[in-house]
């Protein structure tokens, strides 16, 4: 089985709960949901776009703190509280995944905190 190692960066939102931002398991790097927060955890106001900005920024930081980048990202799963935010959160996502990568993308009743999307990949 492959090493596994757990990572953290100070760039990026702390984990929310008993988990890691990320683990590099490996050749891959599997990063953990993101909400909308800052690197001190405090919830970012304002659209979907902002929001979904956030959850980007995050995931490159983590990235980048594993040795990775967003245009190594194999997979990406979206969470999203409400369909009728879909078009909005797109907008930011194509932006940041150019490079489309494979993504699922589903509503769900609630998230973390009360947030209306959170983003995982895997790299």
């Amino acid at each position: 089985m492959a090493e596994i190692k757990k990572v953290f960066t100070a760039n990026a939102c702390p984990p929310a709960g008993p988990y890691t931002q990320a683990i590099i398991a490996g050749p891959h790097v599997f990063v953990s949901g993101q909400i909308p927060a800052d690197k001190d955890g405090n919830l970012v106001q304002g659209t979907i776009a902002d929001k979904t900005e956030a959850c980007c920024k995050n995931i490159g930081a983590i990235l980048h703190e594993a040795g990775s980048e967003v245009d190594k990202v194999v997979k990406v799963n979206v969470f999203l509280d409400d369909m009728a935010n879909f078009a909005e959160m797109n907008s930011v996502y194509e932006k940041f995944f150019t490079h489309k990568p494979a993504r699922s993308c589903v509503a769900v009743k609630q998230l973390p905190k009360g947030v209306p999307v959170e983003i995982e990949c895997i790299a």
